[in-house]
């Protein structure tokens, strides 16, 4: 097999396997952490073609389908899985580092699939492997979230396997191309992105996974699955206008939840659900101007959001905590990581000289010159908020707010080694845009800065930063208090068990009226039996012995009869 036509996955998987035979030991951890450099540089040498073609059960499938869009995806997974991995230096658990690879590896295998069967089998390795990131945490709490979890991932793969089968038998095909909505197998298909996407209603499984997850874990965990979903949109449905409105829709929700949210790992859950929404307005957009925009912001987001749950992780190391309430005044002893989350603050909330403002601009720009009007002025509120939730409350609260007492010692050094890393990266992006435009699926003739763009974001991001002033000198602000906050989820935990509970309530009456009746009915008729045949009944004191042999001698002869005729 040539080293084009080698499956990128193959590489993590087969180290994934090695892992486990190897000793725990700063070996292992060296290991874990070249995979990902050494298959980064193998898709950089990759040339546009399709390899690997194999065929299973008759199916035609490409199990290496590379161009640009593949491309920037599998870097930047390979980026964010060395990171993951640095981050994740101190730990020594098997179970982690396996995870973590073969998580990974799936994920890269899923953007280069050129066929729907070959995605679905990496889909659903993406959902088998991650779990593990959950479960690893190894407490009771973890291991339901895990189970709810699981259910959700491994059903979006059932129904992306069932809008497969579909339309293989309309069209005889399994190309992964692009799709329209126009039958049932597409929509199943789309369905199964949207989940993995985190739409809106199909969004809480996000919220309550990823703070589940360890510390190292939901670092790694923030950086593959809802962004393989966005892939798949953009290399499935482009142009797909709805995609427009659910993602506005993205964009919006979470900030409410996220205001009021007091464990900060949440509150970055739902920011990235916000920023998934800004991702599915250029796919549904469908020009070469927004598709850019979700790569390119996909590829930004992975860095800036991993570099804000490694911050609040740092934290949760030192600390044992993530809540707001508890909190404050970390900036003392911890300034290096109190720096760094200013700077995944800062791309976020698309500052100017920040990575979040080259890649935002280009979906904006895309939104406002396509006649969406409404659309981006929901984008630019969405915006403002993503700098309220997570430019202002993630590092006021954790390092600035009130003084909480504790004094922890700054992040171990391979962690602030990780955050400076991607810090590094998040500005370098944000000052020199061209080599992150240059990975970009289509020729790139777009400036993000000038004067209308700065000038315009900057009023944006000071007007919203006066407006956390004013709430929080008013004391309109939501306190920051020890409370768990339902959004969707509370269908399935409050709404379904109290239909549930009520529904059984009409059952057992039904049940325990129909049991007492038919028993009751039972009850009359022996007692009627009793009555007449019992041996003080009727029937026993008027029939003499010679009767009942009488009639014993009748019915043998009828039976006689019968037999013989």
């Amino acid at each position: 097999m040539m080293p084009e036509q080698f499956p990128i996955a193959f590489l993590f998987i087969i180290a994934g396997l090695i892992v486990a035979f190897i000793p725990q030991g700063r070996g292992r951890v060296s290991f874990t952490m070249l995979v990902p450099i050494f298959a980064a540089w193998m898709i950089w040498n990759l040339q546009p073609g399709v390899y690997g073609q194999v065929e299973f059960f008759g199916l035609p499938m490409e199990m290496m389908r590379v161009d640009k869009l593949s491309t920037i995806f599998g870097l930047v997974f390979c980026l964010a899985s060395f990171i993951g991995n640095l981050y994740a230096w101190h730990v020594r658990d098997t179970v982690q580092q396996v995870a973590a690879l073969l998580y990974a590896g799936s994920a890269i295998g899923a953007v280069f699939a050129g066929d729907l069967v070959t995605l679905f089998i990496y889909w659903e390795g993406t959902a088998l492997a991650s779990v593990f990131l959950i479960w690893a945490r190894r407490t009771e709490g973890a291991y339901y979230t895990g189970l709810r979890y699981l259910i959700i991932q491994v059903g979006s793969g059932v129904i992306l396997l069932a809008g497969i089968v579909l339309l293989h038998g309309e069209t005889g095909s399994i190309t992964f191309e692009k799709m329209t909505l126009g039958s049932l197998a597409t929509w199943l298909i789309f369905l199964a992105f949207g989940i993995k996407c985190a739409f809106p209603l199909l969004h809480n499984w996000l919220q309550d996974s990823y703070p589940a997850a360890t510390i190292t874990g939901t670092v790694i965990l923030s950086a593959f699955t809802t962004k393989l979903a966005v892939y798949a949109l953009a290399r499935g449905f482009p142009g797909t206008e709805i995609l427009i409105y659910i993602g506005a829709v993205m964009t919006l929700f979470p900030i409410f939840f996220a205001e009021i949210e007091n464990d900060l790992r949440r509150v970055l859950a739902y920011s990235l659900n916000n920023q998934l929404g800004f991702m599915v307005v250029g796919i549904g957009i469908g020009t070469e101007l927004s598709l850019n925009g979700t790569a390119a912001h996909a590829f930004a987001h992975i860095l800036y959001k991993g570099l804000l749950f490694m911050s609040v992780g740092a934290v949760m190391y030192r600390t044992g905590t993530s809540k707001a309430s508890e909190l404050g005044g970390l900036y003392r002893t911890m300034p290096i990581t109190a720096i760094c989350c200013l700077v995944g603050a800062a791309s976020i909330s698309a500052f100017p000289l920040f990575s979040g403002f080259v890649s935002k601009s280009l979906i904006l720009d895309a939104s406002a010159s396509n006649g969406y009007t409404l659309v981006w002025i929901a984008l630019v509120f969405a915006s403002a908020g993503v700098l309220s939730h997570s430019g202002i409350k993630i590092p006021f609260f954790a390092f600035f707010a009130h003084d909480s007492g504790k004094r922890p010692k700054e992040a171990p050094t391979h962690m602030l080694i990780a955050m400076v890393f991607t810090a590094f990266l998040c500005i370098f992006i944000g000052v020199f845009p061209e080599p992150l435009y240059a990975l970009l699926p289509y020729p790139v003739d777009f400036q993000p800065y000038t004067t209308s763009h700065v000038v315009g974001q900057l009023q944006l991001l000071l007007f919203a930063l006066l407006a956390f002033c004013v709430l929080m000198r008013t004391g309109i602000h939501p306190p920051e208090i020890r409370a768990i906050n339902l959004d969707s989820d509370w269908t399935y935990r409050k709404f379904a068990p109290m239909v549930i509970t009520k529904i059984a309530a009409v059952f057992s009456s039904v049940w325990t009226y129909q049991t007492t009746f038919w028993l009751g009915t039972f009850d009359r008729i022996v007692e009627g039996f009793y009555h007449s045949h019992g041996p003080e009944g009727r029937i026993a004191r008027v029939w003499p012995t010679g009767a009942m042999v009488l009639w014993i001698a009748i019915l043998l002869a009828g039976t006689l009869l019968v037999s013989f005729y």
